[in-house]
């Protein structure tokens, strides 16, 4: 086969000249492959907690009609981005057959490795569904899917369970992030401190906030509570809405000591939830948008109807070294990798 485009424009469909990601439909044709491309094969996909969450909800909780959906979405779309939410997710597999032109790449067929750029972009194929796990957002398939040249991916480490590892790094831009943004003696805010970017964030931001720092955990609802206390995440945990912001604010605020923070990171997979995650912070703060239901829109607008001044970073699901940053986590933190074990190991 010729070379394809290094960021993956020649299997864009439609509209054409669009990019991969924002393209309504990709060629999924798994019997050529480019000379600069990796074909996997699937074993799980990580779906984006705010796709997984809508996914759910129109399916009524039923597992056969998330499956059914999901199928759908690949069928027509060539990729795996719920049409509503816009966002993906990741896959772990093994590598199938890499291209020529990427012989230079420490990667041989056989591999087990996990894309680190979203479904949102990446060609899928889905011969069948193996099973749903609703609680962790984990889909199991007999499926194949293209990276890139562009793309970016991680090999397995030798030392986790692929399961563990696909958990963790499904939400690894969000505690690299942090590790960027927090500083000792920061004041930081996490809003959907309770799942698994949320818990990792708290951990990150209490490591990087030192002795004169505070991390402030918000939960939606009492049954993250346990975790977050037992593992020493946050100086303070609030139960709130953060989807009603003055209410959400008159309880944030006095878990600072009624003052205003300095960054707060949004881990909700909820919309509606901008104008809580912007209030809190003072002017001149961080605001760090992880979630992807976030509309950029609000956030904008919102802000600068309140008169409010503050950085606000979408959560990019990429930093350097973000794979490796998460993973030690886990490897640092036996209490909070024995909890995610529990949690995401199936």
């Amino acid at each position: 086969m010729p070379m394809g485009d290094k960021y993956g424009t020649h299997r864009v469909i439609e509209p054409a000249g669009a990019m991969p990601q924002t393209a309504q439909k990709l060629d999924n044709d798994m019997s050529k492959l480019y000379d600069n491309e990796i074909l996997v094969d699937v074993i799980a996909l990580n779906v984006d907690s705010a796709s997984f969450t809508q996914i759910e909800e129109e399916a009524g909780g039923d597992e056969a009609k998330i499956g059914e959906i999901i199928m759908n979405i690949v069928k027509t779309r060539g990729k795996q981005q719920n049409p509503v939410t816009g966002s993906g997710g990741m896959f772990i597999g093994k590598v199938a057959k890499s291209g020529p032109a990427l012989k230079d790449r420490d990667l041989k067929v056989g591999d087990k490795i996990a894309s680190l750029v979203s479904l949102s972009l990446t060609p899928l194929k889905i011969n069948r569904i193996l099973a749903v796990h609703k609680a962790i957002d984990r889909v199991e398939v007999d499926a194949q899917a293209i990276l890139f040249e562009s793309g970016i991916y991680a090999k397995l480490p030798e030392d986790m369970d692929e399961g563990l590892a696909l958990a963790a790094l499904d939400v690894a831009g969000a505690p690299a992030q942090t590790a960027k943004l927090v500083k000792p003696g920061d004041s930081v805010l996490v809003l959907g401190a309770g799942g698994k970017s949320g818990l990792l964030c708290c951990y990150e931001a209490k490591k990087r906030v030192g002795p004169t720092g505070r991390v402030v955990a918000n939960i939606h609802s009492e049954r993250s509570r346990k975790i977050l206390e037992e593992l020493h995440l946050a100086d303070e945990i609030v139960q709130a809405d953060a989807s009603k912001p003055v209410e959400f604010l008159n309880k944030v605020l006095p878990a600072n000591k009624g003052r205003e923070f300095d960054i707060s990171i949004n881990c909700v997979n909820i919309q509606g939830c901008e104008m809580g995650s912007i209030l809190p912070v003072r002017d001149n703060g961080i605001v760090y948008f992880f979630s992807m239901a976030t509309s950029f829109t609000r956030a904008a607008l919102g802000a600068e109807g309140i008169g409010k001044d503050v950085t606000m970073i979408i959560g990019n699901g990429y930093t350097k070294d973000h794979a490796e940053i998460t993973l030690w986590e886990l490897r640092e933190n036996p209490a909070l990798r024995k909890f995610f074990e529990t949690q995401y190991v199936k």
